[in-house]
């Protein structure tokens, strides 16, 4: 007996071994699905997929607060085509062609902002090769202050810093551990 006694073996990664019973078609089907598993981890973990889903992310959620706030709207919304249209069905027509207007602009407002703080991140991330809050804080204040680029540089920091107070609380949020 040469392993000390009570303590576990450690295995290399993918030369754990397999259950008793599995056949050489089912080693392959796991090695398979092992390679698809990392695979899929590596793209997850690309910026270039991290900016693309951010941006549409964006979008679909600004479309999604811009339907809700036309919803809620606290006039009646016939009543802001009634004086340019006659009928039911043309105000009806006027109003559903302003609400896809203003979800495609309001759409395209969250999608770039999502875009380009997610962007940010991921390069900051991969260039300190940690996974912190201070990547966020930091691509927050970049963010913010390209965002307000055409603004100024008292806007540019203004925005820098709020976005990066945002962004580190929400960061912070997100990582504090669970309560039990």
């Amino acid at each position: 007996m040469n392993n000390p006694p009570l303590l576990a073996p450690i295995y290399l990664p993918g030369q754990e071994p397999l259950p008793a019973g599995t056949t050489p078609s089912e080693r392959e089907e796991m090695a398979q699905m092992m390679r698809y598993q990392k695979m899929l981890g590596y793209a997850m973990e690309s910026c270039p997929l991290k900016v693309v889903m951010s941006g549409g992310a964006g979008f679909a959620l600004g479309g999604f607060f811009a339907l809700m706030s036309a919803t809620f709207a606290y006039e009646d919304p016939l009543s802001r085509a009634s004086q340019k249209l006659v009928g039911t069905r043309a105000q009806t027509a006027y109003v559903f062609k302003e609400m896809g207007r203003n979800m495609w602009s309001s759409g395209k407002g969250f999608a770039k902002v999502g875009a380009v703080y997610s962007g940010i991140e991921c390069c900051i991330e991969g260039y300190r090769a940690k996974n912190d809050i201070t990547n966020a804080v930091a691509g927050g204040f970049l963010a913010g202050a390209v965002l307000a680029r055409h603004s100024g540089p008292v806007a540019m920091a203004g925005g820098g810093a709020a976005f990066a107070a945002f962004s580190g609380v929400i960061d912070w949020w997100l990582r504090r551990p669970a309560a039990e």
